[in-house]
């Protein structure tokens, strides 16, 4: 659940800096909302959970 809302709040924070500097429109926003949205009610969702987990703590393990 941590990685999740870290990624949540990362991807969050991403798309209002590309709307700031309007690289993104809203429409596009929302599409993807959307589209992430349906993604979590498939057979997809658990791969795509483990993916995020499996690429956090990949990251976690980096030492700079």
């Amino acid at each position: 659940m941590l990685v999740s809302l870290s990624a949540v709040l990362l991807l969050g924070l991403l798309i209002w800096f590309l709307l700031h500097i309007r690289y993104l429109r809203w429409s596009t926003v929302l599409l993807c909302g959307t589209f992430g949205f349906l993604l979590d009610r498939t057979v997809v969702a658990p791969l795509v959970l483990t993916a995020l987990e499996t690429f956090a703590a990949f990251l976690g393990q980096l030492r700079f």
